[in-house]
């Protein structure tokens, strides 16, 4: 998908990748920007259209519904990071609130005016999804959880035209990776990565250098394999649930 002309909407766009991924999306021409955020601050540009939105919030949820007339494109990227041990449940409980159910309220909220453009789903993950950070566990189970949400989400709405793609971030140079003494991509690189992923219909986006180091092992490998081959399941689900 080319997003010229095209209507976007992106959580967590107050900072960070988020922020980038609007200056992006105006640079390569977006009709219309909704740029959702807990504290919603203008933009320069008149395309951007703020919006209240806490991903846990579902009356805000719905309020964002009902400011959005079209969607091309949902780029669900809100997300929270916290330095754990798994000791405190209530860690774990507030970061699957952002990050896996609030993905996943916020992506049905969102559906029917999806389906109605037949747009595309991006989901921001990270490498911790793949593989454990362990020290911040929490964030690393929450984003494998999101990325087979990703996964199944995919297979279910493809016979309604909307496409599904799982972003697959490596260290990027913002708050939240504040403290990593690593390389870090900046945010516009993961930007321009992820918006160039949806354009060549990537269906996992590995949008920086570290995560593209792994691009081919992960396209090549058996955990893309068996997705491939579950997929078969849905149609055959379908057909007895008639």
């Amino acid at each position: 998908m080319n997003i010229t002309n095209k209507t976007v909407l992106i959580t967590g766009a107050n900072r960070g990748i988020g922020k980038a991924l609007v200056d992006e999306a105006l640079r390569r021409g977006a009709k219309k920007v909704y740029a959702g955020m807990r504290s919603p601050v203008q933009h320069s540009d008149k395309r951007v259209t703020p919006l209240v939105l806490d991903v846990t919030n579902a009356s805000q949820i719905q309020r964002a519904v009902g400011a959005v007339d079209m969607l091309d494109v949902l780029i669900n990227n809100a997300g929270i990071a916290i330095y754990d041990d798994l000791g405190n449940l209530e860690v774990l409980e507030q970061t699957f609130a952002v990050n896996f159910f609030g993905l996943l309220r916020v992506t049905n909220a969102f559906l029917p005016l999806l389906k109605r453009s037949k747009g595309a789903i991006l989901n921001n993950l990270s490498l911790a999804g793949l593989a454990p950070l362990p020290i911040i566990p929490s964030y690393s189970t929450s984003k494998a959880a999101a990325l087979n949400l990703t996964q199944s989400l995919r297979a279910l709405l493809a016979d309604q035209g909307i496409t599904v793609h799982a972003v697959v971030i490596g260290p990027v140079d913002t708050d939240m990776n504040r403290g990593f003494e690593i390389p870090k991509a900046p945010p516009e690189t993961a930007a321009a990565g992820i918006f160039d992923g949806l354009e060549k219909g990537e269906e996992e986006i590995f949008p920086d250098p570290v995560s593209h180091s792994i691009a081919e092992g992960w396209r090549n490998g058996v955990s893309k394999a068996l997705e491939r081959e579950f997929r078969a399941f849905v149609p055959a689900a379908a057909a007895r649930a008639e």
